[in-house]
């Protein structure tokens, strides 16, 4: 059976995303969460509601070992089911002036988005090397794409994600496995609701934030049997920002 593996998937965008993948490809959804348990659990009934299935799986992306030890005992437990797809979602904001940046908000930032993904990565794309098949979606920014004054830490993040992207696309593409990322502007989020929209949304051409499930049908289709020809790519989700 084909599973989704999708991480930070207790909130916001990426429980958007897991609810998309169960609902539109029929896959098994691994919803890891670091330590919001009651918050994962919702994920996963919004998932069953909807007809789907999954289990929750609890791991912190920026350790490696823990992330090996989850991932490498579900796999024993578990031998008829392969994580065909993998979103690397999982991130946090810290933001601030980098004058003033404490030297933990730069790591933090830093182990859970770039540190996270090689953890994560290396460790599912063992399989997928091995069965020629596999999808992997990492969830970059705009911040990424054009820098953000006040988030440095978290622009030089997504933008080692960005260019990991494009680097691991062409090492494996030979396996048929794509390698893709999406840069959302502002989404309407736990991360951005401390923002001020009614200033901010004059920036951005559409003129609204954008929402979760938007980002989550971008994800879905590159996902897809259709977008097999797309790897190595960055598709901008932004409503016209564009860097």
């Amino acid at each position: 059976m084909s599973c989704a593996l999708v991480t930070g998937a207790s909130r916001g965008l990426g429980r958007a995303i897991a609810v998309q993948l169960a609902l539109d490809h029929g896959l098994y959804i691994l919803v890891n969460y670091s330590s919001n348990l009651a918050a994962a659990e919702e994920t996963l009934a919004e998932i069953r509601a909807n007809g789907g299935d999954g289990e929750l799986l609890q791991f912190n992306v920026q350790t490696k070992q823990e992330v090996d030890e989850a991932l490498n005992t579900w796999r024993e437990n578990n031998p008829e089911r392969f994580i065909s797809v993998l979103v690397n979602n999982a991130g946090v904001t810290r933001d601030g002036l980098f004058m003033w940046m404490p030297e933990s908000d730069w790591d933090e930032v830093m182990n859970i988005s770039a540190k996270g993904l090689f953890n994560v990565t290396q460790n599912a794309i063992q399989q997928m090397l091995r069965k020629r098949s596999g999808r992997i979606v990492n969830v970059a920014s705009v911040s990424g794409m054009k820098g953000v004054a006040g988030q440095t830490n978290y622009s030089a993040a997504k933008g080692a994600i960005i260019s990991a992207t494009k680097a691991l696309a062409q090492e494996v593409a030979k396996r048929k496995i794509t390698v893709n990322a999406v840069a959302p502007g502002f989404i309407i989020s736990d991360m951005t609701k401390e923002l001020n929209e009614a200033e901010l949304k004059q920036m951005i051409p559409m003129n609204r934030f954008g929402k979760a499930d938007e980002v989550a049908h971008l994800v879905s289709f590159l996902c897809s049997d259709k977008a097999a020809y797309i790897t190595g790519e960055v598709i901008n989700i932004n409503g016209g920002i564009y860097s």
